[in-house]
This record gives C-alpha cells, sequence and structure tokens, in this order.
C-alpha cells in the first residue's frame, strides 16, 4: 500500500493507494476510529453511503457487506449519474435522505463514486448540521487524482460550474486502482485529460511518458500515475489550502474548459474532455502570444489524441463562452488569473483584465 499524508494547518489525513483496497474497505475505515481512540465503532456507529446507480451496481454491495462485517450500521443513498446532480435541487434531496436516516454529527458518510458524488456529498457534509465527517473513495480516474483530493466541495448554479462551495477534508481518502476496470473507456481518457495537466504544470518526465504510453501501458502502470498526481496536487495544497496562489496552476485549462461544459448545458463534453480543450486552446494563444515556447501547443496536442482527447473545437459563439468566463471564481473585480506555460512542466498564473479574455479563445 502507497500512502500520502496530506498535513494542512487545521488538519491532516491520509490518503491509501493500493490495488483491492476495497475489498477490505469495513476494516481500513474502523482503524480510522481505532486509532482516534473511539473504541466501540458498532454502538449506533451509523455509516451513509453515497453513491450513483452506475457505481452502485458494481460496488454496491460489496462496500455494503465489508461496512456490516466491521460492526457499522449502514445506509445507502444513491442519485443518478452525471453533472446534473450536482445541484441545488439534489442537495436538499440528500439534506432530507440524512434527516430520514437521523444522521448526528457522530456518524460519518462516504462518497462511493466519481467527481460529482464527491463534490455533491462533501458539501453536503461541510454544512449538514455544520459539518459531519465525511470519507472519499473515488471510483473515477479524474476524482481518484484531482477532486477527491484538498477539501474543493461543491455544486452548480444554473449560471455556472460549482458557484457554491466550501474547503471541507476528508476523513482520509481510499483509493483502489481496480475499480477502474469497470470504468467506461470514455470516462477512462476523461480523467487522462487531468492527468495530461498535472504533467504539463509541473511534471515534464510524466507528461513525456504519457505520450509513450499505449492503452496497455497506461493500465499497467496507473498506480504511479495515480500516485504521482496526487504528490503533486499534495504538496501544491499543503502550500496554498485556499487557493489564493499557487493552488490556481491546477485550474490549468479549466478557465476555457468550464466555459466549454456550461456553453453546451454539461451534456456534450465530459469535465476532462473540456479540460483537454481548454489547455490546448489556451496555449495555442499565448504561443502565438510569445507567452510560451514554439511547439508547446503541438505538444499537447500529441498527448491528447495518443489519449482519444480532441485538441480543436470551433468557438463561434464567444461571446457566451466569455458571458460564461465571467462568472469563474478566479475573477478578481475586472480582472481574471489564467494559467498560462513557459514549457511543459513551467506553469505560472497571468493577470489579464476580463475583457482581454477573448484573445485567448
Amino acid at each position: 500500500m502507497r500512502e500520502l499524508r496530506i498535513n494542512l494547518k487545521e488538519k491532516t489525513y491520509l490518503l491509501y493507494i493500493e490495488r483491492g483496497l476495497l475489498d477490505r474497505i469495513g476494516k481500513k475505515i474502523k482503524s480510522i476510529y481505532t486509532d482516534n481512540g473511539i473504541k466501540d465503532v458498532s454502538a449506533n456507529k451509523k455509516v451513509i453511503i453515497v453513491t450513483d446507480k452506475n457505481v452502485d451496481k458494481f460496488y454496491g454491495n460489496k462496500v455494503k457487506e465489508s461496512l456490516e462485517e466491521s460492526g457499522f450500521m449502514f445506509f445507502k443513498v444513491v442519485i443518478e449519474p452525471g453533472e446534473k446532480s450536482k445541484s441545488m435541487e439534489e442537495l436538499i434531496k440528500l439534506y432530507n435522505e440524512l434527516l430520514d436516516i437521523g444522521v448526528t454529527r457522530g456518524d460519518l458518510i462516504i462518497a462511493l463514486g466519481g467527481g460529482v458524488v464527491g463534490d455533491l456529498t462533501g458539501f453536503a457534509a461541510s454544512t449538514f448540521l455544520r459539518g459531519i465527517p465525511y470519507i472519499q473513495i473515488p471510483t473515477s480516474l479524474l476524482a481518484q487524482i484531482d477532486s477527491s483530493i484538498g477539501g474543493k466541495v461543491a455544486v452548480d448554479l444554473p449560471r455556472g460550474k460549482n458557484l457554491v462551495g466550501s474547503f471541507y477534508h476528508p476523513e482520509a481518502v481510499f483509493i483502489d486502482p481496480n475499480v477502474l476496470d469497470t470504468l467506461d473507456k470514455r470516462f477512462l481518457y476523461d480523467g487522462m485529460g487531468e492527468v495530461i495537466k498535472y504533467g504539463c504544470i509541473k511534471d515534464k518526465e510524466l507528461f513525456y511518458n504519457l505520450i509513450q504510453y499505449d492503452d496497455k501501458e497506461l493500465l499497467s502502470n496507473m498506480e504511479n500515475i495515480i500516485y504521482t498526481c496526487c504528490s503533486i496536487k499534495k504538496k501544491v495544497v499543503e502550500k496554498d489550502e485556499k487557493d489564493t496562489g499557487d493552488r490556481m496552476l491546477l485550474n490549468f485549462g479549466h478557465t476555457i474548459g468550464h466555459a466549454i461544459e456550461k456553453y453546451y448545458n454539461f451534456e456534450k463534453y465530459t469535465h476532462g474532455e473540456a479540460v483537454a480543450l481548454g489547455m490546448y486552446i489556451i496555449t495555442k494563444k499565448s504561443e502565438e502570444m510569445k507567452l510560451t515556447k514554439e511547439g508547446t501547443a503541438a505538444l499537447i496536442a500529441k498527448v491528447l489524441n495518443r489519449h482519444n482527447l480532441e485538441h480543436e473545437i470551433n468557438l463561434e459563439d464567444k461571446d457566451s463562452i466569455l458571458s460564461a468566463i465571467s462568472l469563474d471564481k478566479k475573477n478578481k473585480g475586472e480582472f481574471i488569473n489564467i494559467v498560462l506555460l513557459r514549457d511543459i512542466g513551467d506553469s505560472f498564473i497571468h493577470e489579464i483584465k476580463r475583457v482581454e479574455m477573448i484573445d485567448f479563445i
């Protein structure tokens, strides 16, 4: 088992990465309570799993049996898969489910799923009764390397993505690369959009390895890839927990990517697909402006194509894209911080006026 400890000012927690980890998840969760000095975790200790229908089909019963064998009272809330479930309406439904179960601040909520489940569940945990302990068990590649780590939790509003959220860290993150075997190929490649992002902003070696890997090599190296990406995010989050400085580098490709997702009503492109487009678009423009080393955009296109991700899109309605960007959380007054590359593995934050963003799309 590989472990990473996230050390923050007010909280420390562990990431566990191991194949087959889900098979003994009950014992691992019980050990968290034992390590914290709670001797009897079975006495009215409720565990509420929040998952979606797709994940529940593969792993719901396995997790249920493991938790019940470890003495927990098990409850399950199942939502519809997809970005549209990360809404205020779904959040209210989840609050009501927790009330019906009789959840207290001594119980535990578990997010079992991808980024949507993790974000929705984490935000519910952070706000229900002013805070319920929760654990992340990410089942998509994107969630395993990115959204389950660092404490960002949120729901969407009709006018934009992640506009209501908070920083609320889990008690632990359990990552089992074996669950990726049941992941639809499209969503494996979706996660690769974020993996490639890490290579672009911080790790040239990772980036060039990804150019070489075929699907078989990718899967055989997945445990190392996950560990590398999580290690990068750990260092960035520890340095800048509240996203006011270096943590913004993790948003490379996201400013345009989020706008593309919103423009197509979260139906045409997945998050990773949109981020892939955003990374190429903004790098092509920054290269033309002599802010980025010549040839960098072509390298990004090459690695995206290698992992079945598109890099070009015709953004005809630039006003709508710009309108979506105007709601971006990175806006500060009339300015916005965008993330650019000097070269592969070398990123920086560039402040521009929001009206100048049109030059990048």
